[in-house]
This record gives C-alpha cells, structure tokens and sequence, in this order.
C-alpha cells in the first residue's frame, strides 16, 4: 500500500516538474514515468525497512 501511494505522489511530482519547465505532453508522460518509477523503489526500501524494523 505504502509502495503505491508514494508511486503516485512521484508521478504527480515529476508531471508537475515537467510543465513547470514548460515540456509537452511526451515530456510530461516521460518525467511521470521516471518520477514514478524512482518513487517506487524508494517506497519499496520504506517498507522492507518498516517490516523488517516492527515485526
């Protein structure tokens, strides 16, 4: 769930940072993507560290 959540907060992140910078739409799918993606590995470090730490 964690891991999901933080996958969306970086694709909106990277959207935002692209048409801040003025890119067009391929820019803005591919900054979500990267974002994304990014976002997604740190989420999933998160929560093996949470698990690994409580249980």
């Amino acid at each position: 769930m964690i891991v999901l959540i933080i996958a969306l907060i970086g694709a909106g992140l990277g959207a935002a940072t692209a048409k801040r910078r003025k890119g067009n739409r391929l820019d803005i799918a591919q900054y979500a993507a990267v974002y994304g993606i990014a976002f997604t590995i740190l989420g999933l470090i998160v929560t093996i560290a949470i698990e690994k730490l409580v249980f």
